[in-house]
């Protein structure tokens, strides 16, 4: 663990501390990620819905569509309960360092008396809870579920000492590969796993993108998470900046994770270095501007009427001169490049962001050496620092810390050099 990163159990319902000007604007704890966008998922097949799939075709094709749709590009915040789960394993099972190892689940539930009369598929998800309600129906379409020993419909209804048998073998999620690459856990537990991302890794394997991204080293490290959508990520960071991602190593805590995301009690702070002065920026410590995806320019998100809501706070205003701010940053909705998006929009860019900060990055007043450090600084002046949330097994409540990466404390020492403040990044 990086000695640098500070990790501190908050007592239940204690805050964090802000500055006095933050008070006059107050964040829930709802700090989401700036890349990680909540959509509209589809929903587990209920009870009503399974009786008109009949076959074991339909299942398997109406799982295979939700399980696409949850790690769409724009909604890995957002996922619903499906996704296998090999946390109950032997760890000699599946623990061969960059290999995914296929596991055998075999079990058995005997129905009780107050569990008689529920349907099988019903009674399934209550007692095998590591599965969706979807897999789940599509192991009793298939007969990996058994009923007595043999293959009955989801609906019918079970009696007090009936036996339903799961076995069958989970296989790999994805074709994402496992890579020897090397990662920084700043927080661990059998549970959860925080990791501070470097500049330039991309979160997970997409266009572009096979190989070298977090989700290929998290498979080499942690062998047993091949069978969790994303090998566990609960959210992501654009490639180009750095910082705190939370991670699930088991099934229950990715979906007790990602449900926090949507009831906002996991909290992100970001900070980044933008062209603004403090008078300026104190103005809009609290910025609501809906956005969507731009029209034309379909890897750029906008400022729009009918994008969706988003709301970015302020938290704290530090000059580093008279044109430039170290901003400390907290979302209250998690939209796509949603601080750069409204960084921008206000005309207050973040320093090095070739997207959407254009030449309103270069003020007045810049010495040569500063004007240099802007120019060539190769990527968005962003780090994701504080995050915090609420343990999935014990319930306390969490909160991890790291330091701003070199390049950013660099930047920020050629800024401020000769700025007369004393409390420049406190």
């Amino acid at each position: 663990m990086n000695n640098n990163t500070m990790t501190t159990n908050l007592t239940p319902n204690q805050s964090l501390d802000t500055d006095s000007s933050a008070q006059e604007s107050p964040m829930p704890n709802d700090v989401l990620n700036n890349n990680e966008l909540p959509d509209d998922n589809q929903p587990a097949l209920d009870e009503q819905a399974y009786d008109d799939v009949r076959s074991k075709e339909a299942v398997s094709k109406a799982a295979m569509l939700k399980e696409s749709d949850e790690f769409d590009e724009n909604t890995v915040d957002d996922v619903d309960e499906d996704g296998e789960d090999i946390a109950d394993s032997d760890d000699d099972e599946v623990s061969i360092a960059g290999q995914a190892v296929p596991v055998v689940i075999d079990m058995t539930h005997t129905v009780t008396e107050d569990q008689a009369g529920l349907r099988i598929d019903k009674l399934a998800s209550l007692v095998f809870t590591d599965f969706s309600r979807v897999q789940l129906q599509g192991w009793i379409s298939d007969g990996s579920l058994l009923y007595n020993g043999s293959v009955q419909r989801p609906k019918v209804r079970v009696k007090a000492d009936d036996v339903l048998h799961l076995s069958t073998t989970l296989q790999q999620h994805s074709g994402d590969q496992p890579e020897d690459i090397a990662i920084e856990v700043v927080y661990e537990d059998d549970e959860v796993l925080v990791i501070n991302k470097p500049v330039g890794m991309v979160v997970h394997p997409g266009a572009g993108n096979q190989t070298g991204t977090l989700v290929n080293a998290l498979l080499y490290h942690y062998p047993q998470q091949h069978h969790l959508p994303r090998a566990g990520l609960v959210h992501r960071i654009d490639k180009d900046t750095s910082g705190l991602l939370l991670i699930g190593k088991t099934k229950p805590a990715q979906m007790a994770l990602m449900e926090q995301l949507k009831d906002k009690s996991v909290y992100r702070h970001y900070q980044c270095v933008v062209a603004g002065d403090q008078a300026s920026l104190m103005r809009h410590r609290r910025i609501d501007a809906p956005i969507g995806r731009h029209r034309t320019q379909r890897t750029k998100m906008t400022v729009m009427t009918a994008g969706r809501e988003a709301v970015t706070h302020l938290l704290n205003v530090t000059p580093l001169n008279g044109n430039y701010c170290l901003l400390d940053v907290g979302l209250e909705t998690g939209r796509t490049h949603q601080i750069r998006v409204h960084l921008s929009h206000i005309t207050y860019p973040i320093v090095g962001d070739r997207i959407y900060g254009g030449r309103r990055q270069l003020r007045s007043g810049l010495t040569e050496a500063q004007r240099q450090a802007i120019s060539n600084f190769p990527r968005q002046a962003l780090h994701a620092y504080t995050l915090g949330f609420v343990h999935p097994t014990t319930g306390e409540d969490i909160e991890v810390t790291t330091p701003l990466p070199e390049d950013m404390q660099q930047l920020i020492a050629v800024l401020s050099d000769g700025y007369d403040d004393e409390s420049l990044i406190g």
